[in-house]
């Protein structure tokens, strides 16, 4: 029963992935910022592999940040990027 339980979390976890990719792909952001996002993405579907509700409360609060306005700066030292 229960991995009838964890194979209904992955096919959300990975549907939400996959909107969230979409989302970002959307933004207007400069591109450092946009990349920044998509490895944070690309981070918990790694970490979804090794624990799936983790990954869950990981995308939940990425987006809510995106939703808010609140988004990573670009890689330092490229142009829109962080500061060295």
């Amino acid at each position: 029963m229960e991995r009838d339980g964890q194979l209904e979390l992955y096919g959300l976890v990975a549907a939400r992935l996959k909107a969230a990719h979409e989302q970002v792909r959307a933004l207007p952001l400069p591109a450092p910022q946009r990349q920044a996002l998509v490895r944070k993405l690309l981070v918990i579907t790694a970490a979804a592999k090794q624990d799936l509700p983790a990954a869950a409360r990981r995308l939940d609060g990425l987006m809510r940040d995106v939703e808010e306005g609140r988004f990573p700066p670009g890689e330092p030292g490229s142009p829109g990027g962080g500061t060295p």
